[in-house]
């Protein structure tokens, strides 16, 4: 008993000789908010058809999600890139998905620098502003490079989107625990 006692004890020594002074890897904590948006831009490009737009843009509620609960971590230039790689699975115009996300970079910079302090409630009824304005605006781009402008169709989109907010909230928390995470080297 005391030899297992002793071994169990030189474990947990070398198992805590390397966790401290280890930090996350730059490559995860800077890598997994870019991927993981760029990701959800290709759920988009699943071979699901609809008559009318019934998925939540889900990569701008990540986009909108990791902004509200990181402020920092994205760059205010980061809707350009992120915004241009969206247009090209999600079928929207070029230049659409560009100009929308950094306009909302600029937006929830605004909503920071006016309401330091804000809880979920508040972070909840901002983002369904930036998303009735996203699909809105989108669908009037949509519209105008089709000839035929429609936003009736949105609004079911639109809800679901709203609703589906505290989820995506809660996948961004997990992944934000995974990007502080320590890996052990070995």
């Amino acid at each position: 008993m005391v030899a297992q006692r002793i071994t169990s004890t030189s474990d947990t020594r070398r198992s805590a000789k390397h966790a401290i002074n280890r930090a996350p890897s730059p490559l995860i904590a800077g890598g997994v908010p870019w991927v993981s948006v760029m990701l959800a831009s290709l759920i988009t490009y699943s071979p699901v058809i609809a008559s009318a737009p019934v998925l939540p843009p889900l990569a701008f509620m990540l986009f909108v999600a990791w902004r509200m609960l990181r402020p920092g971590l994205l760059p205010v230039w980061a809707g350009l890139p992120l915004g241009a790689f969206d247009d090209l699975y999600s079928g929207q115009p070029l230049g659409s998905g560009v100009i929308l996300w950094s306009l909302t970079m600029l937006a929830m910079e605004l909503i920071d620098e006016r309401f330091l302090w804000r809880g979920f409630l508040q972070d909840w009824l901002a983002g369904a502003a930036i998303f009735a304005v996203y699909l809105l605006v989108g669908a009037g781009f949509a519209g105008l490079a089709s000839g035929h402008l429609a936003f009736t169709p949105v609004l079911p989109q639109l809800l679901l989107t709203i609703a589906l907010y505290p989820a995506v909230v809660w996948l961004v928390a997990l992944l934000d625990g995974l990007r502080l995470t320590r890996f052990r080297s070995f």
